[in-house]
């Protein structure tokens, strides 16, 4: 039950920033490495927060703040100064890792586990009953993510998630309904990675420290979560796993959610098989290639029956 508790929590944090990437990846058709620095920086953000003595759920809006503002300026970096995307995320990428540094008061590792965060808090401690804390963190972190989720998916059901949809599958669409079509792709940034901060933010939390290095490969994870989710429960081309059972789709969100929580269980599962830790971006790497290659396959299949 530990170990199931376990994947489920970093399932769901780690969800929270696939979210983001959903945005990037499936939405924009931008791949924004940026990630891989605005997670990190929502943990510095909240360490340094929590050490200043303000209240921990005030840190979870203060890092999807900072991290929106890093995505306005991969957004501006590629719209306005011209710069390719994935050239624009590097450099945003790059810089915030000194800001990080600097967020974080110059320490490569900063310990919060003396302070009070959105799990561990005396609010919690006088109103949870004794046989549910073992699962406090779960719910929290379930009660958040659903939070993130009804959210976005109220977002992307306004005119402006519509026209955020149409940017990333027809530009020209956009500017024909006199839209400022970088002014659409600046805001998708800025919410993915909010979204990626705010995961930032619960992670240090939930771990109960900063460490610089936490942001690496993060783009790489939540790439994994959403084509996991995207390739069992989206009905993408019909190829979706749910569509082969007969059973009812779900909505992309949710799917990339569920994505996070299995390419954790797989990790779990092949650090349990005797795999070191020291390993985990090797299995990462390697699960993530598999992945690819078999979503890869199957289009062609569709397509070859098509």
């Amino acid at each position: 039950m530990t170990l199931l508790l376990g994947v489920l929590e970093e399932g769901l944090i780690y969800g929270v920033m696939a979210l983001g990437v959903y945005i990037t990846y499936k939405i924009l058709d931008f791949p924004d490495l940026s990630v891989d620095s605005t997670f990190p920086m929502g943990a510095a953000l909240t360490a340094s927060a929590l050490l200043a003595g303000i209240h921990p759920a005030a840190t979870l809006l203060l890092s999807f703040g900072a991290g929106a503002l890093a995505g306005c300026a991969t957004g501006f970096i590629h719209v306005k100064l011209k710069v390719r995307d994935l050239l624009s995320g590097i450099i945003v990428m790059t810089g915030l890792y000194s800001l990080n540094l600097r967020f974080a008061g110059g320490r490569a590792n900063v310990p919060v586990f003396t302070q009070d965060t959105i799990f561990e808090n005396q609010f919690l401690a006088d109103h949870i009953p004794q046989w549910l804390s073992p699962y406090t963190m779960a719910l929290i972190l379930f009660l958040i993510i659903a939070v993130c989720k009804v959210l976005l998916d109220l977002y992307l059901n306004t005119r402006s998630g519509y026209l955020l949809r149409a940017v990333g599958d027809n530009e020209s669409l956009v500017t024909s309904l006199a839209k400022d079509k970088g002014m659409v792709k600046i805001l998708g940034l800025a919410i993915a990675n909010g979204f990626s901060a705010l995961a930032g933010s619960i992670y240090c939390q939930h771990k109960g420290f900063f460490e610089i290095s936490v942001g690496t490969g993060t783009i790489v994870i939540g790439l994994a979560s959403v084509i996991i989710g995207i390739q069992l429960l989206c009905p993408e081309n019909g190829t979706s796993f749910l569509n082969s059972l007969k059973l009812p789709q779900v909505r992309p969100t949710t799917a990339v959610i569920a994505g996070s929580v299995v390419y954790k269980a797989c990790i779990s599962l092949a650090i349990s098989l005797g795999m070191e830790a020291n390993d985990l971006k090797l299995i990462t790497s390697i699960l993530f290639l598999v992945i690819l290659v078999v979503s890869t396959e199957r289009r062609k299949k569709v397509k070859s029956h098509a």
